[in-house]
């Protein structure tokens, strides 16, 4: 993780703070509409942890998340990640929404490599 370039750093925090972003918009609108908002918030919080693993690796932020909270993210985010890749080979080649899924594919897998980091820290 440390390895990481500084570009790649920036592009991810930015999208995962950009897919935070979105999931609470939706989560308002859901909630407007009455809509059920389980999935919406799991997928949130999940977001919200992998983005406070990366920041704690790489900027030593700490974080308050417990065993069982990590575990949680590192499900629902990889769950999350087949769907993406999937848009992601429906994109036109070139076009910004590839570019937007790719730098968002990257995030999450590093996301997913922080929890399982975090976790091999706190089950020692």
């Amino acid at each position: 993780m440390e390895n990481v370039p500084v570009e790649v750093r920036l592009e991810s925090i930015k999208s995962l703070q950009s897919t935070i972003s979105k999931l609470e918009n939706a989560l308002s609108q859901m909630t407007q509409n009455g809509a059920n908002t389980t999935l919406v918030k799991k997928r949130l919080k999940a977001v919200s942890i992998g983005l406070s693993m990366l920041e704690n690796i790489w900027n030593q932020r700490p974080h308050h998340y417990t065993q069982d909270d990590l575990a949680a993210a590192h499900n629902v985010i990889t769950g999350l990640i087949p769907s993406i890749k999937n848009s992601y080979a429906k994109s036109k080649d070139g076009s910004p929404q590839k570019t937007l899924l790719e730098r968002r594919i990257k995030a999450l897998e590093l996301a997913v490599q922080a929890i399982d980091d975090q976790s091999t820290k706190q089950s020692r």
